[in-house]
């Protein structure tokens, strides 16, 4: 159908809102790999005073209509932290993101986008890197490999159809994340465990897990050792106190003190390394819907979580140590660790890593050397404006 059949209208309302929620779960319903979100979440990322990314970035979210009938939607925003970072680290001044695209067919997409570009040129803006949903934490590029199987707790699937409409309106990849898996029930190469071991006897050296106990402390020495650890890195975009706090909140439940690891050297922290057993894999058969009885699932899954997949999302180590040999000893002593405790606490026998830069060799390498391979790929587009 034409474009000429198509209104494209900003959300104003609660009930746009609900609205804007809802045609993910109606457009991605037959997709087998596509995990629903529980709608109360993907409402809160939407609301200012619920999701802190408001408070530095102007969003406007639109809805596509033919008639009467919702097909699509899409998200504009202008993240300002993200605009005061370097040029050359990717962000930087005059830079807009689209995000949260959705659409049911090519002239849908092509509108979305089209007016989510002329809101970013209105507030100013001079190129567009997208698709971000929103922040550069939460979901950000479009899936362009892996289309096969289900995306692991926080991270995005789309149809490959989007990356289609994406390019065919002249947006040039700017960067690819990768994620990797690997089979955590065999051990490590001979020389990555010869490396760990002598981490072992390295007296200088300790690998403890996070103190729930002290959780508010131990979640803000994380998020600090992490702005400091990505800090040169493409994208980067740091962490305000509120969106630490709202992430501690948000990843308490499903934090275990003995699948975080934070690594000290001589007595000072100074790495760390995420990991989350799959939430997905319990939400999926839910369809985004904690009633009737999905809570009652999701409780008794929340107490003693039993998984096939980890996810490490994040890890880091301070920029004084990045160059240093000591920097992927760590990780490799932290990974290991990890995965003892996943497989005999939990029943994980699959490790996803990521995502991780294409171009960040270090951490390449380390997830190269313990024998793990590229299973999803996701592409951030820009374009000028």
């Amino acid at each position: 159908m034409a474009k000429a059949d198509l209104f494209i209208t900003p959300v104003e309302t609660k009930a746009e809102r609900a609205a804007f929620v809802d045609l993910a779960y109606r457009l991605n319903a037959d997709d087998p790999a596509w995990v629903a979100p529980l709608r109360m979440e993907a409402l809160e990322l939407i609301t200012p005073g619920k999701n802190p990314f408001f408070d530095h970035a102007d969003v406007q979210l639109f809805l596509a209509r033919r008639g009467d009938a919702v097909v699509g939607r899409i998200s504009a925003h202008i993240d300002h932290l993200a605009t005061a970072q370097p040029a050359e680290q990717g962000m930087g001044p005059g830079t807009g993101n689209w995000g949260l695209l959705e659409a049911e067919d090519e002239a849908v997409a092509q509108a979305l986008i089209g007016r989510a570009e002329e809101w970013l040129r209105e507030k100013g803006m001079t190129r567009v890197l997208a698709p971000l949903s929103m922040s550069i934490w939460e979901e950000p590029g479009q899936l362009t490999r892996g289309f096969d199987h289900s995306p692991t707790v926080m991270m995005g699937h789309q149809p490959q159809r989007y990356q289609h409409y994406i390019e065919a309106l002249e947006y040039k990849p700017a960067k690819l994340l990768n994620t990797y898996e690997l089979d955590i029930t065999m051990p490590f190469p001979p020389l990555i465990e010869r490396i760990i071991q002598s981490g072992e006897r390295n007296a200088k050296i300790r690998i403890r897990g996070v103190d729930k106990s002290r959780f508010d402390a131990e979640a803000a020495l994380i998020l600090h050792i992490l702005n400091d650890a990505w800090s040169d890195n493409w994208g980067f975009v740091p962490f305000t106190d509120r969106e630490i706090a709202y992430a501690g909140k948000k990843f308490k439940p499903i934090v275990r003190e003995d699948l975080i690891m934070i690594a000290e050297y001589e007595g000072q922290p100074v790495a760390f390394m995420m990991t989350l057993p799959d939430m997905n894999e319990v939400l999926k058969p839910m369809r985004g819907k904690l009633f009737p009885f999905g809570w009652i699932k999701l409780l008794a899954w929340l107490r003693k979580p039993k998984v096939r997949t980890m996810r490490v999302p994040l890890m880091g180590v301070v920029k004084q140590h990045q160059s240093s040999r000591l920097a992927s000893q760590l990780a490799f002593m932290m990974i290991e660790f990890i995965r003892r405790n996943a497989v005999t606490r939990y029943g994980a026998t699959r490790g996803e890593i990521g995502w991780i830069l294409d171009d960040n060799q270090g951490m390449n390498a380390i997830a190269q050397a313990i024998d793990s391979h590229v299973n999803k790929e996701y592409t951030i587009y820009a374009k000028a404006l």
